[in-house]
């Protein structure tokens, strides 16, 4: 019997580096074909089956539905590292952002309306200065841990941080944190504003839309500006 190889090739370890750059870069994984774009590798059927040897020997997770299904498991320790330090070099240091508490993405959970601070005052999510959305002050910003899968679709899942900015500039399907005012309660959705009543939309069609009637009926606590998935240890 042929034994099975357990080792990973030198492809297999750039492209676990890569993924592991992608990921701290970008707060989400790359799909297929960037993954070939970036290693220079023209066939998507040779990136796929050194995916799946990852996923095999356990450094990934892969989610065949979405693009953007992969979840590392068990990363290279001193790549991530060596990636880690080569995004801070190329954009300039970090920023620190206060993580406040969680927030619903899924059945709407209360907090109380004024202060979602739920976590210590030191817990913060530090990023790339080259994240930082142009023209936004870092003050106006703060974070939030995700709390079900209502915006899967969204790529944004259970356990992820939502970066949010403090604003008023809202556009009919910005992804924002609500604060609905009957129910006393807080969710992560889509905004709709439309006639007569606001549509707070998920991205899953297991979820159900929640409308909402007059302005007063909602407070948009921020707007999402960007998604971080944790490296999985």
């Amino acid at each position: 019997m042929a034994r099975r190889k357990t080792k990973l090739s030198d492809r297999q370890k750039s492209m676990l580096e890569m993924l592991q750059r992608f990921q701290v870069d970008n707060g989400y994984p790359p799909t297929i074909r960037e993954i070939g774009d970036e290693l220079k590798i023209s066939s998507t059927s040779v990136v796929n089956y050194n995916l799946e040897r990852l996923e095999e020997r356990g450094y990934i997770e892969r989610e065949s539905r979405l693009s953007r299904g992969i979840r590392i498991l068990k990363p290279l320790h001193d790549a991530a590292v060596s990636a880690t330090e080569r995004a801070k070099r190329a954009l300039g240091g970090t920023f620190s952002v206060p993580v406040v508490g969680r927030i619903a993405a899924g059945i709407a959970i209360n907090v109380p309306e004024t202060d979602f601070s739920i976590f210590d005052a030191e817990s913060t999510v530090d990023l790339p200065q080259g994240l930082l959305p142009q023209r936004v002050p870092v003050e106006s910003l703060f974070a939030l841990e995700v709390q079900g899968d209502s915006m899967i679709d969204a790529l944004v899942d259970d356990g992820d941080i939502v970066v949010l900015r403090k604003t008023e500039d809202l556009r009919n399907g910005d992804m924002v944190a609500a604060w609905l005012t009957e129910e006393e309660s807080t969710t992560l959705k889509y905004l709709f504003r439309e006639q007569g009543h606001v549509r707070l939309q998920p991205a899953n069609p297991a979820y159900e839309p929640v409308i909402l009637e007059g302005s007063d009926a909602l407070v948009v606590q921020g707007k999402v500006v960007m998604v971080i998935r944790p490296l999985e240890q």
